[in-house]
């Protein structure tokens, strides 16, 4: 049994979900405390150091070893010690600690906007609102 946090397009019904959908054996929400940044289509976490970490929606969800490996292909995770895009590391729910797992998430935030609230959902849903209107 693995389990990942996916906080932005893997999450149910994001535009990346499509990647790992056939290898998800259960998904439950969850929260880990970090910043989210925007950096166009997609989100990128960092867990500390950035100030004003506050807790950031997702799913915890679990997958087979396959559905792992094609998580570690979309997020560019080539391994320890390789020429990441993502890094792949152990983080425990915040508001239930026997809840852990794998999470992809950035060093730092790479110049990128801060995404405010947690939520990446609710932070895209908005901005595609402003962006029709104008």
């Amino acid at each position: 049994m693995i389990r990942v946090f996916v906080y932005g397009t893997l999450l149910v019904g994001e535009s990346n979900h499509h990647v790992v959908a056939p290898y998800v054996l259960s998904v439950r929400p969850g929260r880990v405390r970090g910043a989210l940044f925007d950096a166009g289509a997609y989100p990128g976490l960092v867990l500390s150091g950035c100030g004003g970490e506050t807790d950031v929606e997702g799913e915890w969800l679990v997958v087979t070893q396959e559905g792992l490996n094609r998580m570690d292909e979309l997020e560019e995770y080539y391994g320890p010690g390789a020429r990441n895009d993502y890094e792949r590391v152990w983080v425990r729910d915040s508001r239930r600690e026997e809840c852990e797992g794998w999470i992809y998430l950035w060093k730092e935030p790479r110049g990128y906007p801060r995404i405010h609230g947690g939520s990446w959902r609710e932070y895209a849903r908005r901005k595609q609102e402003l962006g029709s209107m104008l």
